[in-house]
C-alpha cells in the first residue's frame, strides 16, 4: 500500500520575512526580523539627521553673519517668525510632551507636530537661540517610529520600544556616541528609576548603531571627538575628591539654572496675546544678551571651543556662565524650539574653568568636565548617559571621575525635576484618584 501523500496545491510555498530572518527554528542565530526593524528606523533616523543638520548648517552660516545691534533687529523677527510658524501650524511641544506620551500614550508620538517642530527648530537655533537640535530631532525621529510601528500593527510594548528606538536613532546621531544615545532615550524618562523600560535597551542600541554609521557617513561629523579638551591622566585618589566636589558646584549650578528658569517660564506666562508676542519679546532679549555677550549667542557646540582655547578671566567666565544661563531660559520658555543639553555642558564648561583659575594647581580639564557632567544630570537627571557622552565628545578615556560628579549632581538634584513629566509616579496618582 502506498504512503498517504499530502493534497496537492496549486499555489506555490513562498518564504516569508519572518522565516528568512530568523522567526525559524532552523536558524541558529539570534538575528530576527525585529533586529532588521530596528536597523531600518535607525538608518532613517540617521538619513533625516544628516539632512536636518545639513539644512540647519545652511541657514546658520547666513544668518552668522549679522552681528552687534543688528541682532536687536534680526533676533526679534527671528522670534516672530517662529510664533507664526507655531500659530498657524500648532504647538509641537517640547520634550516634557514626549515623555508624557512615551509614558501614558502607549509610547505614541503625533507625527503631524513634525512640520511645525521642523521649521520652528531650524529658525530658532540658526538665528542664534540657546537650544541645540537635539530636541528636534528626537521629536521627528520618534514620531516616525511610531508611524512604522503603526505600518507593521505594532501595540503596546512593542511600539513603545519602536518609538524609543527611533528617538534614540535622533539623538545619537547629533552626539556621535551610540550608548550614549541609547541610554539617554531611557534615562530621560523618568527623574529616579533611571532605566524604567529596560526591554527597549537592545532596540535602543542597535538603532542608534546604525543612525551613528549614516549620519556619520554623510556629514563626517562624530567620528573624532566634538571638543578637544587638555589632556587629563587618572593617577591620583585625590582627583576622585576633586570630582566630588566639582560635582557639588555643579549641582548649585543645577540649582540655579532651575530658578532662573522657572522665573522666566513665570514672567513669560503673563505676556497676553497670541503666542508670537512672546517669542517676538524672547528674540529680543536673546539679541541684548548676544550685544552684550556674544558668546551667548547659538547653543554652544563651536562656542565651546573659544572657552577651551582664549585665556579668558574667571570673572568674565563666571559672567558667561550666568549669561548663558539666562539666554538658554529665555529660549526655551520664550517658546522657541530646542533642547538644552549642549548649551548645559558649555555652562558647566565655563564655571568648571573659572573655578580652576581661582585656585591653582586644578586640572582644567578635569574641572571642566566634572561640572558640565553634573549640571546637565542636576537639570535632566541622566546620570548614566551624561558620563558616556562626555567621555565621547571630549575623549576623556578615564571616565570614572565623571561618573562621580555625575551622581553627585543626580543625588543632589531638587526632589521636583525641571521636566515635570518625569514625575510618573505623581501623574498615576493623580489619575487615579480623577478615576
Amino acid at each position: 500500500m502506498l504512503p498517504n501523500k499530502p493534497p496537492a496545491s496549486n499555489q506555490t510555498q513562498r518564504w516569508t520575512f519572518a522565516q528568512l530572518f530568523g522567526l525559524v527554528k532552523r536558524n541558529p542565530l539570534m538575528i530576527s526580523q525585529w533586529v532588521i526593524r530596528w536597523v531600518v528606523v535607525g538608518t532613517a533616523g540617521g538619513l533625516f539627521a544628516a539632512l536636518y543638520w545639513n539644512v540647519l548648517e545652511f541657514f546658520t552660516h547666513r544668518l552668522q553673519r549679522f552681528e552687534g545691534f543688528s541682532l536687536l533687529i534680526v533676533m526679534p523677527l527671528s522670534g516672530l517668525l517662529i510664533g507664526l510658524v507655531i500659530h498657524f501650524l500648532g504647538n509641537p511641544g517640547e520634550i516634557a510632551v514626549i515623555v508624557d506620551n512615551i509614558h501614558f500614550r502607549g509610547g505614541r508620538l503625533d507625527v503631524r507636530k513634525n512640520p511645525s517642530m521642523i521649521l520652528a527648530s531650524l529658525v530658532s537655533i540658526s538665528a542664534g537661540g540657546s537650544a541645540g537640535p537635539e530636541a528636534p530631532l528626537v521629536q521627528v525621529t520618534g514620531s516616525f517610529g511610531t508611524w512604522i510601528a503603526d505600518r507593521l500593527k505594532l501595540q503596546g510594548e512593542d511600539l513603545r520600544t519602536m518609538s524609543l528606538a527611533a528617538m534614540a536613532a535622533g539623538f545619537t546621531a547629533l552626539f556621535g556616541a551610540p550608548l550614549g544615545g541609547a541610554m539617554f532615550a531611557l534615562e530621560i524618562l523618568h527623574h529616579e528609576h533611571i532605566v524604567e523600560y529596560y526591554e527597549a535597551l537592545m532596540p535602543a542600541i542597535v538603532s542608534s548603531c546604525a543612525s551613528y554609521l549614516v549620519f556619520a557617513a554623510i556629514t563626517r561629523l562624530g567620528i573624532a571627538p566634538t571638543w578637544h579638551f587638555p589632556q587629563y591622566h587618572l593617577e591620583r585618589i585625590d582627583d576622585f575628591a576633586i570630582a566630588i566636589m566639582f560635582g557639588i558646584i555643579g549641582a548649585v549650578a543645577g540649582w540655579i539654572f532651575m530658578g532662573i528658569f522657572r522665573s522666566c517660564d513665570r514672567a513669560f506666562a503673563q505676556i497676553p496675546g497670541p503666542i508670537y508676542v512672546r517669542t517676538t519679546l524672547a528674540g529680543l532679549g536673546l539679541g541684548t544678551l548676544a550685544v552684550l555677550l556674544p558668546l551667548t549667542r547659538y547653543f554652544g557646540h563651536e562656542e565651546l571651543d573659544s572657552v577651551l582655547t582664549a585665556n579668558f578671566g574667571a570673572v568674565f567666565l563666571l559672567t558667561l556662565a550666568f549669561g548663558k544661563i539666562a539666554a538658554i531660559s529665555i529660549t526655551v520658555t520664550g517658546g522657541w524650539r530646542g533642547g538644552f543639553i549642549i548649551p548645559l555642558f558649555f555652562t558647566g564648561a565655563c564655571i568648571g574653568k573659572a573655578v580652576a583659575i581661582l585656585i591653582p594647581g586644578l586640572n582644567p580639564a578635569l574641572a571642566m568636565i566634572c561640572t558640565m557632567a553634573a549640571v546637565n544630570a542636576a537639570v535632566t537627571r541622566t546620570p548614566i548617559s551624561t558620563t558616556l557622552l562626555l567621555s565621547k565628545l571630549t575623549n576623556l578615556s578615564p571616565f570614572t571621575p565623571i561618573l562621580f560628579a555625575s551622581l553627585i549632581g543626580f543625588f543632589l538634584a531638587p526632589k521636583v525635576p525641571l521636566i515635570a513629566s518625569q514625575l510618573k509616579s505623581q501623574r498615576e496618582t493623580t489619575d487615579r484618584t480623577i478615576a
